[in-house]
């Protein structure tokens, strides 16, 4: 692994792949089954929050929670990857991280096949 190790907090909806390839890269994650299972999308955000940690999601809800209603959060990385294409998903979750680290902080990144967008969050 390059860089220091990561936290990060994955929403109920990723694929549990994610969290393995980042666990076995040396990154620190755990799961909103594991730690507040059934919790709404605002009570993740908090959470990810208050743990210091980057958020991973498959839900494009957070997007409007960052953007349009200002929801805090250090970081999140959005995965839009259709059913038949979801086995390199965790490949180019590793790479990203190992890419751009600590970058992630104050972004929310989009990942999807061929295609990553990072744009800075709103301050505030």
């Amino acid at each position: 692994m390059t860089g220091s190790p990561m936290r990060f907090l994955a929403d109920e909806c990723c694929d549990f792949a994610m969290v393995k390839a980042l666990r076995k890269a040396g990154h620190d994650v755990v799961t909103v089954r594991e730690e507040l299972p059934g919790a709404d999308d605002g009570d993740v955000a908090d959470l990810a929050l208050r743990e210091g940690r980057v958020l991973l999601t498959e839900d494009k809800d957070f997007g409007q929670l960052v953007f349009a209603h200002g929801q805090g959060t250090l970081g999140v990385i959005f995965l839009r990857y259709p059913f038949q294409v979801r086995l390199g998903i965790a490949g180019e979750l590793v790479k990203l991280v190992e890419r751009i680290g600590q970058g992630l902080f104050g972004s929310f990144a989009t990942v999807q096949p061929g295609k990553i967008r990072v744009n800075r969050m709103p301050k505030g």
